[in-house]
């Protein structure tokens, strides 16, 4: 006869108490986004219903995430391990206030963009997968966000990237093809680099768990390359930011798609890269970003002056406006290239910033064309008098791209000059304040030739008028600068307390490994 079996002790391999609900939140995002785009395959041929769902979806989403942020920043950094097994075995989603600020903000631009496209995409759009493409966008950029989990961050670098490419050829335009066919190329290079990156990661550290690399990277310095190691992955993600000198994939493509493609491009994509930037080298290599430090520095300050550059030479605005997406990233390097609290949440903040203005100005570049005939400076003119809202609107987007109040983008610039000068990097504060009086005499420019200057005789207007469904993003998101502008307490305070957790990830550690669980 057989002896009893022993029964095994569970508690050492997996999380046996239930999800307490609120936590249910930290997936709820990923997996809301991936069965509403299940959901709209489904009903792609009926065209006229794909639009409502969507854009309710992401109300919801919106809803979620901001649930997320209150969550967090009520009970610190919260962690779900997937299949029950303890980390740093079961793939962790934990989330800080960095990643729900960077989930909420971009839930708001796509729900923008989601109306916007209401207008914007046809039939045709809709049956070949405008609305399916962008909720499994959505399911990359929220994962990206909330993961906690290097490998898992490719997955959903993946992810993105292939609703990405859906997204850009929409049309099958030969312009499109070709805008794809570049940013496929230096997209793909990049994501070759970051998986690389992460098997020499795996290699080192024997895991991809954030928190156990964190935890473990000081015991390693003498004896591992991090240097190395750290320098690939901000190479990578570098060029996923499209920063200096590897930025010229982004004008070549941003201005083929439709124009609601291009804003959710331009608030969404290279905001991730930052965001994994940000992840990677401040929380878990704080010592070897030090030691890069004048390098980013140096790029950032290269990227933020040839795009503001870039911009002054366009006649085109969807590639005007290409340009000022490469400067702003620029400043956000240089917030990761200062570091400290300062730095990092003045990255933060631009970062957030530049996902709603960026997505406006897109979003204002295509009503734009719709009023005055086309995209080149040359045939815009007379905006101001055929619809004075609109032009107010687009005027204070102008000024919150450049840095200038009462708008978003006064605050972070603020936040990064002061941070420049305390470590004593003059350089870099004269180039963030020489970047944003360039930015402010290429929107002028273009205020002027589109907007002030009265239409040539010879002028093809469109006689298109401005329905709510078009209108009302824009108003929203402008609506959101001023507020953030006027406001900015609560913002500032959740900015500064992402920061310190990143500079001192100990929150962050003990939701992954509560006290006495490390393994």
């Amino acid at each position: 006869m057989a002896a009893p079996s022993t029964p095994a002790d569970l508690s050492a391999a997996l999380v046996l108490e239930p999800v307490a609900v609120l936590d249910w939140l930290v997936i709820l995002p990923v997996a809301w986004c991936i069965a509403i785009g299940a959901i709209l395959m489904m009903v792609r041929p009926r065209t006229g219903l794909q639009p409502l769902i969507a854009i309710a979806a992401l109300g919801v989403l919106v809803g979620l995430d901001a649930a997320l942020l209150w969550h967090v920043a009520q009970d610190g950094p919260v962690t779900m391990v997937m299949g029950r097994w303890l980390p740093p075995f079961g793939i962790a989603f934990t989330v800080d206030l960095a990643g729900a600020l960077f989930a909420l903000t971009a839930a708001v631009a796509a729900l923008a963009g989601a109306v916007a496209a209401v207008a914007d995409i046809n039939d045709s759009g809709r049956r070949y997968g405008f609305y399916p493409f962008l909720m499994l966008l959505m399911a990359g950029v929220s994962g990206a966000f909330l993961t906690g989990d290097v490998f898992n961050l490719y997955v959903w670098f993946e992810v993105l990237l292939i609703s990405s490419f859906g997204l850009l050829v929409l049309g099958s335009e030969r312009g499109q093809i070709d805008g794809a066919v570049k940013y496929g190329f230096l997209n793909l290079v990049a994501t070759t680099l970051f998986l690389i990156a992460t098997g020499y990661l795996y290699g080192i550290f024997g895991t991809l768990n954030m928190a156990d690399i964190a935890r473990k990277a000081d015991g390693l310095q003498a004896t591992a390359p991090l240097v190395t190691l750290i320098a690939l992955f901000t190479f990578a993600f570098c060029m996923k930011a499209a920063a200096f000198p590897v930025n010229f994939w982004l004008p070549a493509s941003y201005h083929t798609p439709r124009i609601v493609v291009s804003a959710l491009f331009a608030g969404l994509l290279t905001k991730v890269g930052i965001y994994a930037l940000i992840r990677i080298d401040v929380m878990l290599f704080p010592v070897e970003r030090e030691e890069l430090s004048l390098v980013i520095a140096v790029v950032g300050a290269l990227t933020m002056i040839t795009g503001a550059l870039g911009a002054l030479a366009q006649t085109d605005t969807r590639r005007l406006l290409g340009y000022l997406v490469i400067s702003g990233i620029g400043a956000m390097l240089a917030g990761i290239a200062i570091g400290g609290p300062g730095g990092i949440g003045g990255a933060i903040f631009y970062a957030l910033h530049s996902i709603l203005v960026m997505t406006a100005l897109y979003l204002a570049a295509g009503i734009a064309a719709r009023l005055g005939g086309g995209f080149s400076l040359g045939l815009l003119g007379g905006l101001y008098r055929r619809h004075a809202l609109f032009a107010a609107l687009s005027l204070m987007l102008f000024f919150a791209v450049s840095g200038l109040p009462p708008f978003s983008g006064f605050w972070p610039k603020v936040m990064l000059v002061k941070a420049a000068l305390d470590i004593g990097a003059w350089w870099l504060a004269a180039a963030l304040l020489l970047t944003g009086f360039l930015t402010m005499i290429a929107t002028g420019r273009l205020f002027l030739f589109a907007y002030w200057r009265p239409a040539g005789e010879g002028a093809a207007l469109d006689d298109w008028a401005l329905p709510a469904v078009v209108l009302l993003p824009l108003l929203v998101l402008t609506a959101l600068s001023v507020l953030i502008g006027l406001f900015p307490e609560t913002l500032l305070g959740l900015v500064q307390n992402a920061a310190l957790t990143l500079n001192d990830p100990s929150a962050y550690l003990h939701s992954v490994f509560p006290a006495g669980s490390a393994p």
